[in-house]
């Protein structure tokens, strides 16, 4: 089971970053759904509950099956990390591994592929995504959406 870590100045208000550990077996998306869920409807931010889901399970997704592909961790163990930052007007979505595996850039999925879709759909979401790789080993790729209807 992942292990949740939150960071926050004021006691009074609700935290502005949140983490999850993820498990690195088959319950780690669904992990990550449900924490980001109550993170933001915690927040208020249930306007943008859906496009955070989507995005968050794509990442998370991508990060389980890469940090796998490195040999990242043993079986059922996974050092893959989400972290949710709440701003005054964004959602800044990030999931770390430890694969050097370059996020490819998105293009128009081929519908008759099984993959490839992911950062597709994070693009159209966002308002902007990325990647920061780390030395020696792994990176985080992040997401930002609007928290606020556009005017």
């Amino acid at each position: 089971m992942g292990r949740a870590a939150v960071t926050g100045t004021a006691r009074s208000a609700a935290p502005r970053t949140v983490q999850l550990c993820l498990s690195g077996d088959l319950t780690g998306c669904g992990q990550a759904r449900a924490f980001t869920e109550r993170a933001l409807t915690d927040w208020g931010l249930d306007r943008c509950v859906d496009d955070a889901l989507t995005v968050v399970s794509e990442l998370t997704a991508n990060a389980m099956l890469h940090a796998r592909r490195c040999g990242a961790g043993a079986e059922g163990e996974s050092d893959v990390r989400l972290r949710l930052t709440r701003r005054p007007s964004h959602l800044v979505c990030a999931v770390t591994d430890r694969s050097d595996a370059v996020p490819l850039s998105p293009h128009t999925p081929d519908s008759f592929q099984e993959h490839g879709r992911g950062l597709f759909l994070v693009e159209a979401l966002a308002q902007h995504w990325g990647w920061t790789r780390y030395t020696p080993t792994g990176k985080t790729v992040w997401a930002i959406l609007a928290t606020e209807a556009p005017a």
